[in-house]
């Protein structure tokens, strides 16, 4: 595989019912993308991307759902990495890095995606929020 990512303007979009199954399906569309771009499974990259997709909506699911709205999920290739954007339609609840410690059951989804990508942040939309992250090789 190519270090250099060079699908710049090609993107993934799927819309995902705001539930485990539906995250979990997020997730392995994911990285079936990744592999027909050219980064195969199992890799770093791919695993990288694999776990922000995983946490990213997760916490659509758990913390964005409103009943009757689904996720969406978009993985763009940018030069030198990805961007993953996940949607959901609860804008007034912001996701935040949690202080929890290690025995603590949860509060660790941001903080695995703050440490595998190069940055990630929020964004508003007219309906609810975008999470995105940006996941590049070897961080």
């Amino acid at each position: 595989m190519n270090a250099e990512i060079t699908l710049v303007g090609t993107e993934f979009v799927q819309r995902f019912s705001a539930t485990r199954r539906g995250a979990r399906l997020a997730r392995r569309l994911a990285v079936q993308q990744l592999d027909a771009w050219g980064v195969p499974y199992g890799c770093e990259l791919s695993d990288d991307v694999a776990v922000v997709v995983a946490e990213l909506a997760a916490n659509a699911v758990l913390h964005g759902h409103v009943t009757g709205r689904d996720f969406e999920l978009r993985v763009t290739p940018e030069a030198g990495g990805f961007r993953i954007e996940v949607s959901d339609a609860r804008g007034e609840r912001r996701p935040e890095l949690c202080a929890g410690g290690p025995g603590a059951e949860g509060g660790h989804g941001l903080r695995l995606v703050a440490a595998l990508a190069a940055e990630w942040g929020v964004a508003e939309r007219v309906v609810g929020k975008t999470v995105w992250a940006r996941v590049t090789p070897g961080r």
